[in-house]
């Protein structure tokens, strides 16, 4: 027997899988009237022995139907028992469509809403009828500032398709750092299909043919020789293109994940650190005085520390890790964090069997959920020993 609350519970599963279908079927209602509706959810009768086992069961179950005055036809049936005789019972409910689907579960306003707009963007823009679907949250959920922004931006881009303008120049009311940094994703997706496009390749300035402001590197020169070639710099932020005309004749290259532990290197002879680069390493291969050099990459021990020690090596294929091994992680396990989404790959190509098999016990939490040992938790003495013997053999 299925009580209204046990109806709803299971018209909010049948909404959640299949409300995009519907939102799409939505531009079409008389295709939808004759091929999904009227929806129809058979209300459990039970036999007169299942009756007979908990009567007051049943009675409750009619009575709450009797006083239930929801949307949609609920039709009654006779059962003509041999005990109990006959008795009027609920036997279906009939929905009619999805926007009486949306009242029972209490989510008519957002559907309203997410048909409304859905029907107003495909009117304006024909090829987005299969993506936003995908998109319901947004359509649902978006107060009408950021819905009125999300398409003002869209239709710009659209007439200015290759503007070369930095992001923050756009002429579109209310934009900011904040808001657009949050649904670059989302921007790039619906642009590339008003344009038509089958492939999604490059990144969100190029999508929409935005001037992406400078990859800033930073790196810090650790060698007083080197610092006298740049002005006695030391500690330098730079787009990638300058730093690639720089005359270094560097011996190492340390490159970590974090700014902090490259903050915390002391001097080396023909050394340098550069920081906080993450899965932006490709940069690496456009310095050509880095390819001539030692290079160490020396991250986090964790999934995402070594899927970009991988895609490093991809663009610096001699480069060596430090401190990426068992030894170092285990011997720390007190400081150990839990990774919150690990990467994705079952493995990394470009890694070592070392690196790989570490990799691969981090991933089948074979010591731990989601072990994470973050670079600067490494007892600073034993990883600047560590650092030293890579450059300095007799330590």
């Amino acid at each position: 027997m299925k009580f209204p609350d046990d109806v709803q519970k299971e018209l909010k599963r049948r909404f959640k899988n299949r409300h995009r279908e519907w939102l799409e079927a939505s531009r079409e209602p008389e295709q939808l009237e004759d091929s999904a509706w009227p929806l129809e959810v058979n209300l459990g009768i039970p036999t007169e022995n299942q009756a007979l086992k908990q009567v007051e069961d049943v009675r409750a179950w009619v009575a709450a139907w009797q006083s239930w005055n929801g949307v949609g036809s609920l039709s009654w049936s006779e059962r003509h028992w041999r005990k109990l005789g006959t008795q009027p019972v609920p036997e279906k409910l009939l929905l009619s469509g999805s926007g009486e689907v949306a009242q029972w579960i209490g989510e008519a306003d957002r559907w309203d809403r997410a048909q409304q707009r859905y029907r107003d963007l495909i009117g304006r823009w024909p090829q987005l009828s299969d993506k936003l679907p995908r998109y319901f949250a947004i359509l649902a959920d978006y107060s009408e500032a950021d819905y009125r922004r999300l398409i003002d931006m869209v239709a710009w881009i659209e007439k200015h398709p290759a503007s070369n303008l930095y992001p923050r120049q756009l002429p579109v009311s209310g934009l900011d750092s904040k808001w657009l940094e949050k649904r670059k994703g989302l921007l790039a997706d619906l642009v590339d299909n008003v344009r038509g496009k089958s492939s999604s390749e490059g990144d969100f300035c190029e999508r929409c043919g935005l001037k992406a402001p400078p990859q800033l590197i930073r790196l810090r020169i650790l060698d007083e020789s080197l610092r006298q070639r740049i002005g006695s710099l030391n500690d330098i932020s730079a787009p990638w293109e300058q730093l690639a005309e720089l005359d270094l004749p560097v011996s190492n290259v340390f490159i970590v994940e974090n700014l902090q532990t490259g903050l915390a290197f002391d001097d080396l002879p023909g050394s340098v650190v550069i920081m906080q680069l993450g899965y932006g390493v490709d940069v690496l291969g456009r310095l050509p005085w880095i390819a001539k050099a030692n290079c160490i990459y020396w991250g986090d021990l964790d999934t995402h520390g070594f899927a970009i020690l991988n895609r490093a090596r991809s663009y610096l294929p001699e480069l060596k890790s430090v401190l990426m091994d068992e030894t170092t992680l285990r011997s720390h396990q007190t400081l150990w964090v839990e990774e919150k989404d690990q990467h994705a790959a079952e493995t990394l190509l470009l890694l070592t069997d070392p690196e790989q098999a570490v990799y691969q016990a981090i991933k089948r939490n074979a010591w731990g959920q989601n072990v994470r040992l973050e670079q600067e938790r490494i007892t600073w003495e034993v990883a600047w020993n560590v650092v030293l013997r890579t450059v300095l053999p007799a330590c």
